[in-house]
């Protein structure tokens, strides 16, 4: 028998048959294509759920249960996405529009954060601990909160939104509403942002010369290229950029002291270049600096696939 997990995002739906060794077997991808009504983005979704099963060559009678990874707010008890301003949806009846158009019986929706921690808690980096924190570096700052093998959700399901923990007191605004999130230092998005600044103030930068002289080029890479490249403007970006991460961080550690930090998303995938001076900033600022026992900070190892995986375990 086997799992379905389905990764839904602004851009792309990606489908995964997973089997009992929480490994991916087939795929199948449609366009979300949003604005659109969400009953033309569900008719996708079944689709690609379809393109994934014929890939793998097997019926609905094979599948145990679907889940899905949804951006936003999810009441899993009343099969509900209540709100994700990407895609449109407001009290969206998810659990419903997907039953009748796959015809099976157990479907489960989580955010996709969420889902993403749970796939690298099982099939990744944390496999084997109880307590596990996973962060994502990319658009903004997502994250999920295992505590003794159990996703932590709260009452309302909302539970693990680290990124809008607010890290400087009046500081610069969120999308959110607050001011001074840690997303809005640590993210991808902040990375850029904080590259471009300091870029228009230090126009002898190197990194001029990686964008071939189009700030518009600027990536979450473009800094790291820069600090490889000894730039010392590259480097002053770095080292700011570690240092609000690691803000974030030993807030998450002084709070949970879970076993791992799982570090994803695209600027994780800077891997060492990142972790090693993060752990070393992380290590002086945390509570429990002289515990024998400390937080492993580690990369993530399942990429875009940690979110298909950890849907398609929402149901254990």
């Amino acid at each position: 028998m086997y799992r379905i997990g389905v990764d839904l995002g602004g851009t792309n739906i990606v489908a995964g048959v997973v089997n009992e060794n929480n490994k991916i077997v087939a795929k199948g991808q449609r366009k979300t294509n949003v604005p659109r009504p969400a009953e033309k983005i569900f008719d996708d979704i079944a689709a690609a759920i379809e393109d994934a099963m014929k890939a793998a060559g097997i019926t609905k009678n094979d599948v145990l249960s679907i889940g899905v990874g949804t951006p936003g707010s999810v009441n899993k008890a009343e099969g509900l996405i209540e709100f994700a301003n990407n895609l449109g949806f407001d009290n969206t009846p998810a659990l419903r529009l997907l039953t009748e158009r796959t015809g099976i019986g157990r479907i489960y929706f989580d955010n996709d954060a969420n889902c993403a921690a749970l796939g690298e808690a099982v099939a990744g980096c944390g496999k084997g601990v109880k307590n596990f924190v996973a962060i994502t570096l990319g658009t903004g700052v997502g994250s999920g909160i295992i505590v003794n093998g159990k996703l932590v959700t709260g009452c309302n399901y909302a539970a693990g939104e680290m990124g809008h923990m607010v890290i400087v007191y009046d500081g610069e605004q969120c999308n959110c509403g607050r001011k001074g999130c840690w997303e809005r230092y640590s993210s991808a998005t902040a990375l850029i942002a904080q590259t471009k600044d300091a870029m228009r103030k230090h126009y002898d930068s190197k990194m001029w010369q990686i964008v071939d002289n189009d700030i518009s080029k600027v990536n979450g890479r473009t800094a790291f290229d820069g600090m490889r490249m000894g730039d010392p403007t590259a480097i002053a970006v770095v080292d700011k950029y570690v240092a609000m991460l690691a803000c974030g961080v030993g807030n998450i550690i002084n709070t949970f002291q879970p076993d791992v930090i799982c570090v994803g998303g695209g600027v994780g995938n800077e891997g060492e270049n990142l972790l090693t001076p993060l752990r070393k900033v992380v290590s002086s600022e945390i509570y429990s600096i002289h515990a024998k026992k400390q937080t492993q900070i580690l990369p993530a190892e399942l990429g875009n696939d940690a979110g298909i995986i950890g849907a398609a375990l929402l149901d254990e």
